[in-house]
C-alpha cells in the first residue's frame, strides 16, 4: 500500500515540479504522465476530470490529481496525489518568496518572466487544443462550444454561468433529443 501511495505522490510531484504558469499549463504534462506514461486514466477520463475539476472549487490540476489518486487508491491515494502535486510548488514558492522582491526589478528577470509567459500561453493553447479534440466531437457539442465561446467573448459573465449552461445543454440534449455523446444523432 505504501509503495502505491509513494508512486502516486512522486508521479504527481513530477507533474508539479515541471509546471510553470498555473493549473492550465499543467494539463499537457498531466496528460503525458497520467495517460501515456502511467496509464492511470484514458484521454476521455482525463477530459472528464478536467471538466469536473473546472466546476469544483480549487485549482484544476489539484482537483484532477485528487480525482485520479482516489480512483487509483481510494481516499489515501487522493491525499497522496494531491500532496504530490502541490509539494513542489510549496517548496519553490517558499524559497522564492524571500528573494523575489530583491530581484524582480532586474532587466534580465523581467525578460525571463516575459519569455515564460509566452511559453505558458503555448502550453495552455496545446492543452485546450487536445481537450477540444476530445470534447467537441459532433454537431451538438460544436453548437454548445460556439454558444459558450461567443458568450465568453461578448459578455463579462462569470465562467460559472457558462459551465452551468453547458451542463444543462448536455443534459437537455441527452434527455430531450436522445443524443448519445459522440454520436451526433438520435439514439436508437
Amino acid at each position: 500500500m505504501l509503495k502505491k501511495l509513494l508512486e502516486l505522490f512522486f508521479a504527481f510531484a513530477k507533474v508539479g515540479v515541471m509546471t510553470f504558469g498555473g493549473g492550465y499549463a499543467m494539463l499537457p504534462i498531466l496528460q503525458r504522465e497520467i495517460v501515456e506514461n502511467k496509464g492511470w486514466a484514458t484521454e476521455e477520463e482525463l477530459a472528464d476530470y478536467f471538466a469536473i475539476g473546472q466546476c469544483t472549487p480549487g485549482v484544476i490540476a489539484v482537483n484532477t490529481a485528487t480525482f485520479i489518486g482516489r480512483k487509483k487508491d481510494g481516499v489515501a491515494g487522493g491525499v497522496a496525489a494531491t500532496l504530490g502535486v502541490v509539494f513542489p510548488s510549496l517548496v519553490i514558492i517558499s524559497l522564492l518568496a524571500g528573494v523575489i522582491t530583491h530581484f524582480s526589478e532586474l532587466a534580465w528577470v523581467k525578460n525571463a518572466f516575459a519569455g515564460i509567459r509566452v511559453c505558458v500561453c503555448v502550453l495552455i493553447f496545446n492543452a485546450v487544443w487536445k481537450l477540444g479534440k476530445k470534447s467537441v466531437i459532433d454537431k451538438w457539442t460544436t453548437g454548445v462550444f460556439l454558444l459558450v465561446a461567443a458568450g465568453a467573448i461578448l459578455t463579462d459573465w462569470s465562467p460559472v454561468v457558462f459551465v452551468v449552461f453547458a451542463g444543462v445543454c448536455g443534459v437537455a440534449l441527452r434527455v430531450l433529443l436522445h443524443v448519445q455523446p459522440g454520436k451526433g444523432g438520435a439514439a436508437k
